[in-house]
């Protein structure tokens, strides 16, 4: 693998298959640019959590195809791991101690100066209550707390795997803007897997697609709406998709059906929209709702519907 890069994490046809024989990561050849902010993105069992846990050591991994700031992994294990801080699902807290304590325990664990502790207090902005125990806090302070103790080594490149995941929309709010502040004020990179595709579209600065093990796309969200194509998605909602599946992909066959009793499929302008409407009323289907969008959730879609 080259050696001298821009790249925060860059890998070489990475795989990775469970015993029973199913390869969940295929080929991925993931390249981040250092000082970005990169969205990782696939449906539920795409390989998400397995790349992760292969970038931060956590699965076993074979060959040598695995670079963090244009170093080995394999190689330099476990001093590679001084510049990355992870935080994969819910951070592990002593429900019992306050945030200092709890950050406090990693500090004598790992021998650092416990000045680190109040500075990144400050930074995930929970100095103020640093002295509440975590069973006191809110889902989305927890999640700061777990982002603290990521950031207590003062890595340049994070890893988190669904950071917002589970939040209410005030906490989805303040860590998406914790995140651009610490790319953008403390210098991070940031590798965030993530299933809230409007929270991509408005935090990341670059998107990869994973769908079946396999990379679908990647690059930045310019590059994004230029790969899938520069036409509309109209989606139209009615009372029971299942009941007019075999009507919409006779007539459309790039129709796709969602759980949300709505179909999806592309149209070139507005005209399209309203013979398609006109249409489908004609034939006696219950039109419920009818929109039309071309941001990241659409490109999704697209990219994943197969």
């Amino acid at each position: 693998m080259n050696q001298t890069n821009a790249y925060a994490i860059e890998t070489s046809e990475l795989n990775y298959m469970f015993r029973h024989g199913r390869k969940v990561v295929n080929n991925v050849s993931l390249k981040v640019p250092e000082g970005s902010i990169f969205g990782f993105l696939g449906p539920n069992g795409a390989g998400k959590t397995t790349t992760i846990r292969l970038l931060t050591g956590m699965l076993e991994n074979d060959r040598d195809n695995i670079s963090i700031h244009g170093k080995s992994l394999k190689k330099n294990l476990p001093g590679v791991f001084g510049g990355i801080g992870a935080l994969i699902e819910t951070p592990s807290l002593y429900l019992h101690l306050n945030a200092r304590d709890n950050l406090k325990v990693i500090t004598r664990l790992r021998k650092m100066d416990e000045k680190k502790v109040d500075e990144v207090l400050q930074v995930v902005g929970l100095f103020n209550d640093r002295k509440r125990k975590a069973k006191e806090y809110s889902l989305g302070m927890k999640q700061r707390l777990g982002l603290a103790m990521a950031l207590l080594p003062d890595p340049s490149l994070l890893i988190l795997d669904e950071p917002a995941n589970g939040l209410d929309p005030a906490g989805i709010i303040e860590i998406r803007e914790l995140l651009k502040r610490l790319n953008k004020d403390h210098g991070k990179t940031i590798f965030v897997s993530s299933h809230l595709l409007n929270e991509v579209e408005k935090t990341c600065t670059h998107v990869g697609i994973i769908h079946k093990g396999v990379m679908q796309f990647q690059g930045t969200m310019a590059d994004l709406q230029e790969s899938a194509g520069h036409g509309k998605l109209v989606t139209i909602k009615v009372d029971d998709t299942a009941r007019w599946k075999n009507l919409f992909t006779e007539k459309y066959p790039q129709a796709t059906a969602l759980v949300s009793n709505e179909f999806v499929l592309p149209v070139e302008n507005s005209d399209d929209i309203t013979n398609i409407t006109r249409e489908l009323v004609m034939q006696g289907v219950p039109v419920r709702g009818v929109r039309t969008n071309e941001g990241l959730e659409e490109w999704f879609i697209k990219m994943t519907s197969n």
